[in-house]
Protein backbone atom coordinates (compact mmCIF):
# COMPACT_ATOMS: atom_id res chain seq x y z
CA UNK A 1 0.00 0.00 0.00
CA UNK A 2 1.48 3.66 -0.89
CA UNK A 3 2.08 5.92 1.60
CA UNK A 4 -0.62 9.06 1.54
CA UNK A 5 0.43 12.30 -0.29
CA UNK A 6 1.48 15.07 2.22
CA UNK A 7 0.47 18.28 1.63
CA UNK A 8 1.28 20.95 4.58
CA UNK A 9 -1.24 24.45 3.63
CA UNK A 10 0.02 27.80 5.58
CA UNK A 11 -2.69 29.91 6.19
CA UNK A 12 -4.21 32.22 8.81
CA UNK A 13 -7.84 32.86 9.74
CA UNK A 14 -8.39 35.81 8.75
CA UNK A 15 -7.78 35.48 5.70
CA UNK A 16 -11.10 34.97 3.31
CA UNK A 17 -9.14 32.94 0.07
CA UNK A 18 -7.56 30.60 2.46
CA UNK A 19 -10.68 29.65 3.77
CA UNK A 20 -12.20 29.33 -0.13
CA UNK A 21 -8.93 27.74 -0.86
CA UNK A 22 -9.31 25.08 1.81
CA UNK A 23 -12.83 23.97 0.35
CA UNK A 24 -11.36 23.65 -3.88
CA UNK A 25 -8.46 21.72 -2.25
CA UNK A 26 -10.78 19.17 -0.21
CA UNK A 27 -12.94 19.10 -3.91
CA UNK A 28 -9.27 18.39 -5.62
CA UNK A 29 -8.52 16.17 -3.40
CA UNK A 30 -11.21 14.05 -2.77
CA UNK A 31 -11.35 13.92 -6.40
CA UNK A 32 -8.61 12.45 -6.42
CA UNK A 33 -8.58 9.87 -4.25
CA UNK A 34 -11.53 8.73 -6.05
CA UNK A 35 -9.95 8.30 -9.06
CA UNK A 36 -7.57 4.78 -7.87
CA UNK A 37 -7.99 2.37 -4.66
CA UNK A 38 -5.35 3.10 -2.01
CA UNK A 39 -5.30 6.81 -2.68
CA UNK A 40 -5.37 8.60 0.49
CA UNK A 41 -4.06 12.38 1.27
CA UNK A 42 -3.06 14.04 4.65
CA UNK A 43 -3.10 17.34 5.53
CA UNK A 44 -1.46 19.42 8.31
CA UNK A 45 -1.79 23.22 8.55
CA UNK A 46 0.63 25.55 9.55
CA UNK A 47 0.70 29.13 11.35
CA UNK A 48 1.00 32.29 9.02
CA UNK A 49 0.01 35.71 10.14
CA UNK A 50 -0.93 38.30 7.47
CA UNK A 51 -1.52 41.24 9.73
CA UNK A 52 0.77 40.49 13.57
CA UNK A 53 0.26 44.15 14.05
CA UNK A 54 -3.71 43.87 14.46
CA UNK A 55 -5.01 44.36 18.16
CA UNK A 56 -7.07 41.61 19.26
CA UNK A 57 -9.71 43.97 20.13
CA UNK A 58 -9.73 45.70 16.84
CA UNK A 59 -12.14 48.42 16.96
CA UNK A 60 -14.12 48.60 13.24
CA UNK A 61 -15.55 47.21 10.63
CA UNK A 62 -14.14 45.26 7.65
CA UNK A 63 -14.69 48.18 5.84
CA UNK A 64 -12.63 49.99 8.28
CA UNK A 65 -10.23 46.84 8.66
CA UNK A 66 -8.94 47.40 4.90
CA UNK A 67 -9.10 51.25 5.02
CA UNK A 68 -7.43 51.22 8.26
CA UNK A 69 -4.85 48.40 7.78
CA UNK A 70 -4.54 47.70 4.18
CA UNK A 71 -4.85 51.04 2.86
CA UNK A 72 -7.50 50.33 0.63
CA UNK A 73 -9.35 52.76 -1.17
CA UNK A 74 -13.02 53.29 0.70
CA UNK A 75 -14.67 53.41 -2.94
CA UNK A 76 -12.58 49.41 -4.04
CA UNK A 77 -13.78 48.32 -0.60
CA UNK A 78 -17.66 46.81 -1.37
CA UNK A 79 -16.76 46.04 -4.75
CA UNK A 80 -13.90 44.09 -3.08
CA UNK A 81 -15.87 42.63 -0.41
CA UNK A 82 -19.04 41.69 -3.00
CA UNK A 83 -16.30 39.81 -4.86
CA UNK A 84 -15.04 37.42 -2.13
CA UNK A 85 -18.31 36.68 -1.02
CA UNK A 86 -19.63 35.44 -4.54
CA UNK A 87 -16.60 33.43 -4.80
CA UNK A 88 -16.90 31.97 -1.30
CA UNK A 89 -20.79 31.08 -2.35
CA UNK A 90 -19.76 29.03 -5.42
CA UNK A 91 -17.84 26.81 -2.76
CA UNK A 92 -20.94 26.91 -0.28
CA UNK A 93 -19.74 29.47 2.15
CA UNK A 94 -21.92 32.01 3.22
CA UNK A 95 -19.63 35.04 4.22
CA UNK A 96 -20.95 37.99 6.68
CA UNK A 97 -18.82 40.44 6.41
CA UNK A 98 -21.32 42.70 8.43
CA UNK A 99 -20.84 40.55 11.24
CA UNK A 100 -16.91 39.71 11.21
CA UNK A 101 -14.60 40.83 13.84
CA UNK A 102 -11.43 41.40 12.88
CA UNK A 103 -8.38 40.47 15.32
CA UNK A 104 -5.10 39.27 16.26
CA UNK A 105 -4.73 35.57 15.26
CA UNK A 106 -1.43 34.39 17.15
CA UNK A 107 -3.84 32.68 19.59
CA UNK A 108 -5.83 30.93 17.19
CA UNK A 109 -2.65 29.45 15.36
CA UNK A 110 -1.51 28.36 19.27
CA UNK A 111 -4.67 26.66 19.74
CA UNK A 112 -4.11 24.28 16.34
CA UNK A 113 -0.90 23.45 17.37
CA UNK A 114 -2.61 22.56 20.63
CA UNK A 115 -5.67 20.39 18.57
CA UNK A 116 -2.91 18.97 16.40
CA UNK A 117 -1.49 17.30 19.49
CA UNK A 118 -4.48 16.08 20.47
CA UNK A 119 -5.64 14.85 16.62
CA UNK A 120 -8.48 17.46 16.08
CA UNK A 121 -6.58 20.08 14.24
CA UNK A 122 -8.67 19.81 10.38
CA UNK A 123 -11.66 20.33 12.97
CA UNK A 124 -10.38 23.13 15.04
CA UNK A 125 -9.58 24.77 11.54
CA UNK A 126 -12.91 24.82 9.79
CA UNK A 127 -14.61 25.09 13.31
CA UNK A 128 -12.22 28.55 13.31
CA UNK A 129 -12.93 29.56 9.45
CA UNK A 130 -16.75 28.76 10.17
CA UNK A 131 -16.85 31.09 13.64
CA UNK A 132 -15.03 34.33 11.74
CA UNK A 133 -16.76 34.28 8.50
CA UNK A 134 -20.11 33.17 8.90
CA UNK A 135 -21.26 33.52 12.64
CA UNK A 136 -19.14 36.91 13.37
CA UNK A 137 -17.61 35.26 16.91
CA UNK A 138 -14.67 36.16 18.30
CA UNK A 139 -11.29 34.38 17.42
CA UNK A 140 -8.44 36.07 19.63
CA UNK A 141 -9.41 36.05 22.69
CA UNK A 142 -8.49 32.98 25.01
CA UNK A 143 -11.50 32.30 26.37
CA UNK A 144 -13.37 33.09 23.22
CA UNK A 145 -11.14 30.21 22.00
CA UNK A 146 -11.59 28.10 24.53
CA UNK A 147 -15.52 28.25 24.33
CA UNK A 148 -14.63 27.01 20.69
CA UNK A 149 -12.48 24.32 20.95
CA UNK A 150 -14.63 22.72 23.71
CA UNK A 151 -16.96 22.53 21.09
CA UNK A 152 -14.90 20.06 19.33
CA UNK A 153 -14.46 17.98 22.37
CA UNK A 154 -11.12 19.76 23.80
CA UNK A 155 -10.71 20.56 27.49
CA UNK A 156 -11.97 23.97 27.49
CA UNK A 157 -9.73 24.84 31.22
CA UNK A 158 -6.91 22.94 29.50
CA UNK A 159 -6.76 25.13 26.68
CA UNK A 160 -7.12 28.27 28.68
CA UNK A 161 -4.09 27.53 30.55
CA UNK A 162 -2.27 26.28 27.40
CA UNK A 163 -2.95 29.81 25.78
CA UNK A 164 -2.76 31.81 28.59
CA UNK A 165 0.73 30.22 29.21
CA UNK A 166 1.80 30.56 25.19
CA UNK A 167 2.73 26.81 25.49
CA UNK A 168 2.25 26.73 21.79
CA UNK A 169 4.19 30.22 20.62
CA UNK A 170 7.21 28.00 19.55
CA UNK A 171 5.64 26.12 16.99
CA UNK A 172 3.80 28.90 15.65
CA UNK A 173 7.16 30.63 15.29
CA UNK A 174 8.83 28.02 13.80
CA UNK A 175 6.13 27.27 11.36
CA UNK A 176 6.46 30.99 10.14
CA UNK A 177 10.34 30.46 10.04
CA UNK A 178 9.62 27.58 7.67
CA UNK A 179 8.12 29.42 5.36
CA UNK A 180 10.38 32.44 5.36
CA UNK A 181 12.51 29.40 3.96
CA UNK A 182 10.07 28.22 1.38
CA UNK A 183 9.82 31.63 0.25
CA UNK A 184 5.89 31.90 1.11
CA UNK A 185 5.12 34.94 0.77
CA UNK A 186 0.93 35.14 0.84
CA UNK A 187 -1.55 32.53 1.43
CA UNK A 188 -3.04 29.99 1.08
CA UNK A 189 0.21 28.17 -0.37
CA UNK A 190 0.23 24.24 -0.32
CA UNK A 191 3.02 21.97 -0.21
CA UNK A 192 2.55 18.50 -1.93
CA UNK A 193 4.21 15.57 -0.92
CA UNK A 194 7.33 18.43 -0.06
CA UNK A 195 8.35 19.21 -3.57
CA UNK A 196 5.29 20.37 -5.25
CA UNK A 197 4.34 24.61 -4.00
CA UNK A 198 1.18 25.57 -5.34
CA UNK A 199 0.04 29.42 -4.44
CA UNK A 200 -3.54 30.44 -4.06
CA UNK A 201 -6.98 29.13 -4.23
CA UNK A 202 -6.72 27.45 -6.95
CA UNK A 203 -9.35 25.56 -8.72
CA UNK A 204 -10.21 21.97 -7.56
CA UNK A 205 -8.91 20.55 -11.00
CA UNK A 206 -5.72 22.04 -10.24
CA UNK A 207 -5.04 20.49 -7.42
CA UNK A 208 -6.50 17.22 -8.39
CA UNK A 209 -3.81 17.49 -11.29
CA UNK A 210 -0.93 17.83 -9.02
CA UNK A 211 -1.91 15.19 -6.85
CA UNK A 212 -1.98 12.76 -9.87
CA UNK A 213 1.00 14.06 -10.98
CA UNK A 214 2.65 12.79 -7.52
CA UNK A 215 1.14 9.63 -7.48
CA UNK A 216 2.12 8.81 -10.81
CA UNK A 217 5.57 9.75 -10.34
CA UNK A 218 5.45 7.61 -7.35
CA UNK A 219 4.74 4.63 -9.56
CA UNK A 220 7.25 4.90 -11.72
CA UNK A 221 9.65 5.23 -9.24
CA UNK A 222 8.68 2.39 -7.85
CA UNK A 223 8.62 0.27 -11.39
CA UNK A 224 12.36 1.61 -11.66
CA UNK A 225 13.26 0.01 -7.98
CA UNK A 226 11.76 -3.14 -8.94
CA UNK A 227 13.24 -3.20 -12.25
CA UNK A 228 16.64 -2.40 -10.64
CA UNK A 229 16.42 -5.03 -7.75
Amino acid sequence: MTEPIKVDIWSDIVCPWCYIGKRKFEAGSTAFTAAGEDRDVVVEYHSYELSPDTPVDFEGSAVDYLVQRKGVQPAQVGQMLERVTGIAASVGLEYDYDALQHTNTVKAHQLLHYAKSHGKQLEMKERLFKALFTEGRHVGRVHDLADLAAEIGLDRAEVVRVLEADEFLGDVRADQSLAMEYGIQGVPFFVIDGKYGVSGAQEPAAFAQVLEQVWTERDAQVELEEASA
